[in-house]
């Protein structure tokens, strides 16, 4: 018997060996292909003009890209996405991300939310619109058989339909926790929830657009309204929603964007229950890679 036990512990011992050796196999495998995934995209550092200063950026480039993209800046002061560049590419997107204006290595005079409302300005949001279009430009001298987009979150939802509607090298766009509300409305909304991480469990929809609608305005200065350009449009679009989001009022917006889809026009909205204005997630970004993929491949067999 004492035999057997010992047989039967060496046994044992053995088979854990090679499970923690099979597991650390697979793991530096992952941890292989991860690597050659990140190092089988080609980056380029480059720089380019627009209304007379210069911005400085890195292209992503996989081996075999289906679609391109330029990054858009919400409103804080940033400097190119590497990390959400490089998921991009890894899903054979190419990726345009570069410091923006004022920002980095880029010139130019950085205007946001922590030096006045003038970041919201029609003069400062045609400005960077501007910007995203020359980098599009950019981007259609390097590559001209695949489609190119925009991707951008929160205020790039006023700067990415004016840019679409002026430049025609665009040809779909998606929109992280974008507004489809006129800038003086978002203010409204965001001063009267102040931050407050609550602010869903106790205020109603109806009590947001009560505020909306009556709230006089703290600043006077005139409204960009995204809805002017996306009348014109008629490109895909995708909007991502986080229902808590206390940024923007979501199901305000989802409201304007079923109206545009009553009138045909491309454009589909996915809603996450339990995110916020932060949609940078997993799940959304997800949905976004294959929804890009499929576009493009619809866009690409049109021509």
């Amino acid at each position: 018997m004492k035999l057997i036990s010992r047989l039967l512990l060496l046994s044992i011992f053995i088979n854990v060996i090679s499970c923690n050796k099979s597991s650390k196999q697979k793991h530096l495998a992952f941890t292989q292909e991860k690597n050659q995934s990140i190092d089988s995209i080609k980056t380029q550092n480059v720089t380019f003009e627009s209304e007379g200063i210069t911005l400085a950026g890195t292209i992503y480039s996989p081996k075999h890209p289906h679609s391109a993209v330029v990054i858009v800046h919400g409103s804080d002061r940033v400097t190119r996405m590497i990390k959400f560049a490089q998921l991009l590419a890894q899903n054979d997107i190419l990726v345009f991300t570069y410091d923006k204006r004022g920002v980095g290595e880029s010139g130019g005079v950085y205007a946001g939310p922590e030096v006045g409302t003038n970041n919201i300005s029609i003069d400062n949001l045609n400005l960077l619109a501007k910007d995203a279009s020359a980098a599009v430009d950019l981007i259609r001298k390097k590559e001209r058989n695949i489609p190119i987009g925009l991707v951008g979150a929160s205020q790039a939802g006023w700067i990415i339909p004016i840019v679409a509607n002026k430049n025609p090298i665009v040809e779909f766009m998606v929109l992280f926790s974008c507004p489809t509300i006129t800038t003086l409305e978002q203010l409204r909304f965001q001063f009267y929830t102040n931050g407050r991480t609550d602010f869903w469990t106790n205020h109603t929809e109806e009590d947001v657009r009560k505020h909306i609608k009556n709230d006089p305005d703290r600043y006077q200065f005139k409204a960009t309204d995204p809805k002017d350009a996306l009348k014109t449009l008629s490109i895909p679009g995708l909007w991502l929603f986080g229902e808590q989001d206390i940024q923007i009022p979501v199901k305000m917006c989802i409201e304007h964007l079923n109206t545009l889809k009553i009138k045909n026009k491309p454009f589909e909205y996915v809603l996450f229950p339990a995110l916020g204005h932060n949609t940078n997630k997993t799940e959304p970004i997800g949905i976004a890679v294959q929804w890009i993929k499929q576009k493009s491949l619809i866009i690409k067999n049109s021509k």
